[in-house]
């Protein structure tokens, strides 16, 4: 199923969105709700242009006339027994507005109208492909209402009749299927064509209204291609029931071919306007005045007479000032072209022949758009212009208009045009890979200070002595560093333990000759010795002693520190392991004890 409400946006043009938007706020301002019906629906539904809108009110239509007239809305004509009212909008919009009613018909021709629901409303319309509605109310904006399955009818291209009975309740239904197939090229469906052929030969034609006849006859002025219309309605007879002076003999062929090939020229550079009233003095350009002046009083909206005698006097006006001053600069021109009505631009493109106008109307097709693509999009990106800028659109218009006129040929000059538009330059990126590194070393900084923290937290004894400075290379680890460490340790002790300062001074020394002697990796065996600390010592050395016991300490500063090796690990983990931290502290001291009297 299509997506209607991408229809309504897209395949609607801008002025008829806009007709359509005011005609829904009046309608809901009133409380009233409100659909798009008919015609409007089936084109949109079959990919057709649209070209009139319908529109039904679930209430009385005519409530709305004195709001829609406020809105910019011309009120062409009305018809009451429906509660139907004719509008024009700008840029030549024709809207129907009517209310949703039943009908029954007691005598054919002569229905009997009642307040119904859009459901109800839809069921008494002419041909299913017609008895189609679109909401256009909030919360079921776009749902299609199809209760006669009239998608199916369009698919196959064919008008299906909505009752059996239809031609027989009102006959005008025969001609305008008629009009429909003319203008669309459809068939009608078997039942529908046996029917309609029984209402030719039955006559049912006389019961339609003098009203109908004269709104279908103008219904032939307005189609994009009369002439196919007209043509096929003569073909069929019915001309003689509508207007008999109407007719294809009485038709100017040549000039309404012409007048068709100018209006699908202007629609081609953007602009859309009817051609009704240029069409009705090439249509009746055979037909006597007195017929002419009888046709128009037919017309049951009046306000397309109106524009039909006024046409003329508009376009030669708009004729005059495109050929003035004012239009003298190409930009000015075009811009005169898409200001003015459609419908007066038409007729002047069609009727004056003067060089003036029809030169410029010739550059208006051929020159003056190649102007756009001669825009520097590239230059404009270079400068940071792009579309995501406030005022995009109108900068390139003016550019456009610029270019129209033969200004800025040169880079420089565009850049001058376009420098008060360029916004600033935005700041340099950020560099992720210096971030990132940074990042990185903060981290691996903060990690190492860690690491640091928690040995030093697990290791009260190698926490630093007030007022010393933290070493800061990989020489802690050799076996100077650690003499220092160990006499670090060792002063550490003497604070904590309760030990007199004499007796702290033997362990010392002998946790720096420790290591050389038995093995015994540096950091363990200053545990070991710090652990046994608090064992008091049995016979404290002379201060000689300490002097001679400190003098190998001095070559182990300039000898490379060596690392124990994994042997020599698990021997230091297993003596301590073994061995209580007081016992073993208190054996070393003895051994020290009695190799310093054998070297006396």
């Amino acid at each position: 199923m299509a997506d209607y409400i991408y229809l309504l946006e897209n395949r609607l043009s801008k002025a008829q969105r806009s007709a359509l938007d005011k005609v829904v706020e009046i309608a809901r301002n009133k409380g009233l709700t409100s659909f798009l019906v008919g015609g409007a629906v089936r084109d949109l539904t079959a990919g057709s242009p649209v070209r009139d809108l319908d529109v039904a009110i679930q209430g009385s239509a005519l409530k709305l006339k004195k709001d829609i007239e406020k809105a910019g809305g011309i009120l062409s004509g009305e018809f009451e027994p429906t509660q139907s009212l004719f509008v024009e909008f700008p840029d030549g919009i024709r809207m129907e507005i009517g209310s949703t009613l039943s009908a029954s018909y007691p005598k054919p021709g002569k229905p009997v109208y009642k307040s119904a629901t859009i459901l109800e409303d839809l069921r008494r319309r002419d041909f299913t492909a017609n008895a189609m509605a679109l909401s256009l109310n909030e919360g079921s904006y776009g749902l299609l209402m199809d209760p006669l399955n009239g998608v199916a009818d369009i698919e196959n291209r064919e008008l299906r009749l909505v009752n059996n009975y239809g031609f027989i309740e009102d006959p005008v239904r025969m001609i305008r299927a008629v009009r429909l197939m003319a203008r669309l090229g459809w068939q009608m469906d078997e039942r529908t064509r046996s029917r309609y052929e029984t209402g030719k030969e039955e006559g049912y034609i006389s019961a339609m209204s003098s009203w109908q006849k004269g709104y279908e006859t103008e219904e032939i002025f307005h189609e994009e291609d009369p002439l196919r219309v007209l043509g096929r309605l003569e073909a069929e007879g019915w001309m003689k029931h509508l207007n008999p002076t109407v007719s294809l003999s009485k038709a100017n062929a040549t000039e309404l071919e012409r007048l068709r090939d100018v209006q699908l020229e202007l629609q081609v550079h953007g602009i859309h306007g009817q051609a009704a009233a240029a069409n009705f003095p090439l249509l009746t350009a055979k037909m006597p005045p007195k017929d002419i002046a009888d046709l128009k009083k037919s017309f049951p909206r009046q306000a397309f007479v109106r524009e039909i005698e006024n046409l003329e006097t508009e376009g030669k006006a708009f004729a005059a000032q495109l050929s003035s001053k004012e239009g003298a600069q190409p930009s000015q021109a075009w811009k005169m072209l898409h200001s003015a009505r459609p419908e007066a631009v038409i007729w002047a493109a069609h009727h004056v022949k003067t060089g003036g106008v029809q030169n410029k109307l010739k550059s208006f097709y051929t020159d003056w758009p190649q102007a756009r693509q001669r825009i520097p999009y590239t230059l404009m990106q270079e400068m940071r212009i792009t579309p995501e800028l406030a005022g995009y659109d109108e900068l390139v218009e003016k550019l456009f208009f610029e270019l129209m006129d033969n200004h800025l040929a040169t880079v420089e000059e565009q850049k001058a045009f376009l420098e008060p538009y360029s916004p600033p330059a935005p700041p340099p990126p950020v560099n992720l890979r210096r971030a990132r590194a940074g990042r990185k070393e903060s981290k691996s900084s903060k990690a190492r200070k860690k690491a640091v923290e928690a040995e030093t937290a697990g290791n009260p004894e190698e926490q630093p002595l007030e007022g010393a400075a933290e070493p800061t290379s990989p020489a802690r680890k050799s076996a100077g560093s650690s003499a220092e460490r160990s006499e670090k340790k060792s002063a550490s002790t003497k604070k904590s333990a309760p030990v007199p300062a004499k007796k702290a001074a033997p362990v010392s020394v002998k946790k720096a000759s420790m290591p050389a002697r038995s093995g015994v990796p540096q950091k363990v065996a200053a545990k070991v010795v710090a652990k046994g600390a608090s064992t008091p010592a049995k016979k404290p050395l002379p201060a000689a002693k300490k002097a001679a016991t400190k003098k190998p300490a001095a070559p182990a500063k300039k000898l490379p520190a060596r690392k124990p090796t994994p042997v020599k690990k698990a021997v230091a983990k297993k003596v301590v392991a073994k061995a209580p931290a007081k016992k073993t502290a208190a054996k070393v001291v003895t051994k020290q004890a009695a190799s310093t009297k054998s070297r006396r």
